[in-house]
């Protein structure tokens, strides 16, 4: 059995590739970021909605929503099913936040 050396890359590959790796991480921390805004409004709809006996989920703003964002991707260059994809979890996710905040009752936000 042989086993191969990875062959040591060429210095100014290594340095192109720390390069795109480091835009990578910080493309990354800002998705996070923009996730937890998005977030902290969408629990804030939450509690506006438990407040008014509204149902956490609303299937004609998801759909809109769908179609807007893949929208936004094809004009991006995204695959439009990944990011139809990515709003679908995410939306899961938010509606599940939303069915705690109702059974929960209606409890003030953190602040008022």
């Amino acid at each position: 059995m042989t086993t191969s050396k990875p062959q040591e890359a060429d210095p100014a590959v290594r340095a192109e590739l720390a390069r795109l790796r480091d835009s990578i991480d910080n493309i990354d921390a800002a998705v996070v970021h923009m996730l937890a805004e998005r977030f902290k409004c969408t629990q804030q709809v939450g509690h506006l909605k438990a407040a008014h006996h509204l149902p956490p989920a609303d299937p004609s703003r998801e759909a809109e929503q769908i179609a807007r964002l893949r929208r936004l991707a094809e004009n991006a260059k995204l695959d439009p099913a990944f990011a139809e994809k990515l709003l679908t979890f995410i939306i899961a996710e938010v509606i599940r936040h939303h069915e705690r905040i109702a059974d929960a009752g209606t409890a003030p936000e953190p602040g008022e």
